[in-house]
């Protein structure tokens, strides 16, 4: 290996020697990857196609050691590090230009314990290998809609999706974590062994360390689940959501309906004249009692002449699986989101107002319902401190070209500032982009003061920075 320039937590650069880099080399299961290596690249790319960096180095680690011997060379040469582990971050936190990359990616191990009805899974797993997994024993973790996702961000930061009102976040669910802080130790957090670090870990991110290992408590499901989409044409859309909104009244917790309003691509099942124009889906899960399921949806889909209606029993990892083909990566992406405790009427008519000044065929805005079993938790047991937002709003611009790059990036802020009035004023932190670091203070709200208490303790020097930063508080 050759030296190594490397930028520093400063902003300035650091020599690595080839003696000390052969040495890492030489401790690491893994592999040490500079700029020219025949797999950088591919190891540096991420989800969103806008982030385009090149770390001086990237460690891909292969276990925890692995991960301890990178924080070390970190901690010791005061080295800019990003953490990546299913690099999907919308904000790109997972690669940084010109400092160490320690990529968990290929630690992708999902280990089940029927009996103890618990889950072991590697911060490199995606939520496609978890599924797998725990659906072949009839269990869940409550995760995201994106198969593609990596568990460790998603958990770290909330992770909802069409489980959550059953079964609540995908964080209400973890029993402990393995974590390497920035001094090269390794933790068990849990809620008797460090339980400072474990309440701040879940919805804090990756600010207090890195973990090598979540263990998660598993709940029944399946073996199917009643899914599918709604699809309505757009211009009867304040229609729709006035009476989705009444069915919701009486949903069950065991029943989750998101709104997503966009072009309609070319699905199979849409008749062909719909493709490219404006349409409203109503995408739906129902998680219990299947011989309660159409029942339990039939006041939803009752709602006005939708042109397609596809809801039927399916597996949840094929449910789960099903919008992977539209949020592929290599794609531009930028988000905005907002929390709402209820969505009136005025909210509507700004989101519609947007949906007509679509900036590209593959932007969309989605309304996720959640409630339910979150609700039930207290603001302060954890970290993640939105419990009583009852919809999330997530702007989705999505593109293809750099030219259309300012136009997306308008689209998807002017609707954000003409949402704000109606939100709640807290925000999910993996919908936020990398130019929203003045939002994570109020993000977390009255938990901030703990959390960045908490980073005091394990992070002092604000090594893992590269996430929705909490700094340590200032020492009295």
């Amino acid at each position: 290996m050759n030296d190594a320039k490397l930028t520093t937590l400063q902003t300035e650069q650091t020599v690595i020697s080839a003696a000390v880099l052969s040495a890492l080399a030489m401790q690491e299961r893994g592999r040490v990857l500079e700029p020219g290596d025949p797999l950088y690249d591919e190891a540096r790319q991420i989800w969103n196609a806008m982030i385009d960096r090149r770390p001086a180095l990237i460690v891909q680690c292969f276990g925890a050691a692995d991960v301890i011997h990178a924080v070390e060379l970190a901690r010791d040469n005061n080295l800019l590090v990003a953490v990546r582990g299913g690099g999907h971050n919308i904000a790109g936190s997972a690669v940084c230009d010109g400092g160490l990359m320690i990529d968990l990616s290929p630690m992708n191990s999902v280990r089940i314990d029927v009996e103890a009805k618990r889950a072991w899974i590697g911060p490199g797993a995606t939520l496609a290998d978890v599924d797998k997994e725990t659906a072949a024993f009839g269990m869940v973790i409550p995760t995201g809609i994106n198969s593609t996702t990596g568990i460790a961000g998603l958990t770290l930061g909330g992770g909802f999706g069409w489980l959550t009102r059953k079964y609540g976040l995908t964080l209400d669910c973890l029993a402990s974590c393995d974590v390497v802080t920035a001094d090269g130790r390794m933790l068990r957090a849990s809620s008797t062994e460090n339980s400072e670090l474990f309440w701040a870990l879940r919805g804090g991110g990756g600010n207090f360390g890195i973990v090598t290992n979540f263990e998660f408590r598993l709940n029944p499901l399946g073996p199917e689940v009643m899914a599918g989409l709604v699809v309505h044409p757009f211009a009867d859309a304040k229609h729709v959501i006035a009476e989705y909104r009444k069915a919701l009244e009486a949903a069950p917790d065991d029943l989750t309906c998101w709104i997503v309003m966009r072009e309609a691509p070319p699905l199979p099942f849409l008749p062909e004249e719909w493709h490219g124009k404006k349409i409203l889906a109503m995408a739906m899960c129902y998680a219990g009692d299947m011989a309660n399921a159409e029942t339990a949806c039939r006041q939803l889909r009752a709602i006005g002449t939708p042109i397609a209606d596809v809801v039927s029993p399916m597996p949840f990892t094929a449910w789960q699986q099903a919008f992977d083909p539209l949020l592929e990566k290599g794609a531009r992406n930028y988000w905005k989101s907002h929390d709402f405790i209820d969505l009136p009427d005025a909210a509507v008519a700004t989101l519609l107002d947007a949906v007509a000044s679509l900036p590209g065929p593959e932007c969309e805005i989605f309304i996720g319902h959640i409630g339910g079993a979150v609700k039930k938790v207290a603001a302060d047991a954890t970290a993640f401190p939105q419990r009583n937002a009852h919809f999330v709003m997530n702007v989705h611009a999505r593109w293809r070209e750099p030219a259309m790059d300012k136009t997306c990036i308008d689209w998807a802020r002017k609707l954000f500032e003409q949402a704000k009035p109606y939100s709640a004023g807290t925000a999910y932190v993996n919908f936020m982009p990398a130019d929203e670091t003045d939002r994570v203070e109020m993000a977390y709200g009255s938990n901030y003061r703990r959390l960045a208490e908490a980073k005091r303790a394990y992070d002092p020097g604000n090594m893992f920075r590269l996430n929705q930063n909490i700094r340590p508080a200032a020492t009295h």
